[in-house]
């Protein structure tokens, strides 16, 4: 909780983490937030790997499975051995020689860094950019993407 705090204040966490465990638990998401947090590089390359070799559904599948991890099981998104559990549970067996050679992806990674930064002034996760011009960040309110939705027409 010190890295939640020290991030948005003491007040803001006291409000989002029981909005947040209420909104998850309706989902039949039981989350914790007693996880490491540190370095999520790796899990980053991770994403952007299964893309690579699954398309857009392995990738999906992936990002379930770090999310299990990290919020329901306080498991460290900077262990690779963490990160091959998730792909395995995702369906992606063949993870562990790419992760162990931490040059791959990690250019392009930053390139998307940089250009989600630069177009979007992308700060943190989650974001959500909807039709590549409404930008949300952090956890919303369902109204506030009933809102952008609308202006959608």
């Amino acid at each position: 909780m010190n890295y939640y705090e020290q991030r948005f204040g003491s007040g803001m966490v006291q409000r989002m983490i029981p909005q947040m465990k209420a909104v998850s638990e309706e989902y039949g998401i039981k989350m914790e937030y007693g996880g490491h947090i540190g370095n999520t590089f790796n899990s980053h390359r991770l994403i952007w790997k299964a893309r690579e070799v699954g398309g857009s559904d392995l990738q999906e599948k992936v990002v379930e499975s770090l999310f299990k991890a990290y919020f329901e099981e306080n498991r460290s998104l900077g262990e690779q051995t963490v990160l091959e559990d998730c792909a395995r549970r995702a369906g992606y067996s063949e993870s562990s020689e790419f992760l162990s050679n931490s040059e791959l992806g990690k250019h392009e990674i930053k390139d998307e860094m940089q250009q989600f930064g630069r177009d979007f002034h992308c700060t943190g996760v989650p974001m959500f950019i909807i039709d590549g011009k409404f930008v949300l960040n952090g956890a919303q309110e369902s109204d506030q993407f009933l809102r952008v939705f609308a202006k959608l027409g």
